[in-house]
């Protein structure tokens, strides 16, 4: 058998390519803390860094409403209740997520596009969820703190950032 070697060195430069593309990837990655090594920095509820996912408390939208401890407490354990309850659905979406056709492969719109409806049904579920335990958790408030938190709603803005006007342009 003659070995081309057009394709063999292709192939080798997108296997290549690939694994330092990976090696990237997980170098990237925070490395475990190891048990015999110096401590990580401090978590924050829910497993986010110190200052959780959006301020100093790791509470995002409640940041800043004065929680009581017991507040904190029941908003802990229904984003728990959250978390057990969309597990099933995250494991749904990440296989999906991995099982998604290469690329490189054939096209075929028809599994595509049965590939997409799949994942919008369980991203509808997820949003539900979502909606009922932020439900759940207004709930849990006071009258002040919910005020409170609608004219901090009033005031956020909508849609993603604005991207910085490139340097040699003004900014509208």
């Amino acid at each position: 058998m003659k070995l081309n070697w057009k394709k063999f060195s292709v192939v080798a430069a997108i296997a290549g390519a690939l694994l330092l593309t990976t090696a990237a990837v997980v170098f990237s990655q925070n490395p475990p803390q190891r048990p015999d090594g110096p401590p990580g920095p401090p978590r924050g509820p829910f497993g986010h860094g110190p200052q959780g996912p959006r301020g100093p408390g790791g509470f995002g939208p409640l940041a800043g409403l004065n929680l009581t401890d017991a507040q904190k407490e029941q908003i802990k354990q229904i984003h728990e209740g959250f978390a057990e309850q969309t597990k099933a659905l995250r494991d749904q979406m990440r296989t999906l997520h991995e099982s998604q056709r290469d690329p490189m492969s054939n096209f075929d719109e028809a599994a595509v596009r049965s590939a997409a409806e799949a994942r919008a049904k369980v991203q509808v579920e997820m949003e539900v969820a979502h909606a009922k335990m932020m439900s759940q958790v207004v709930n849990v408030l006071t009258a002040e703190q919910r005020a409170q938190m609608a004219e901090r709603q009033k005031h956020r803005p909508k849609g993603p950032p604005r991207p910085p006007a490139p340097p040699d342009e003004p900014e509208f």
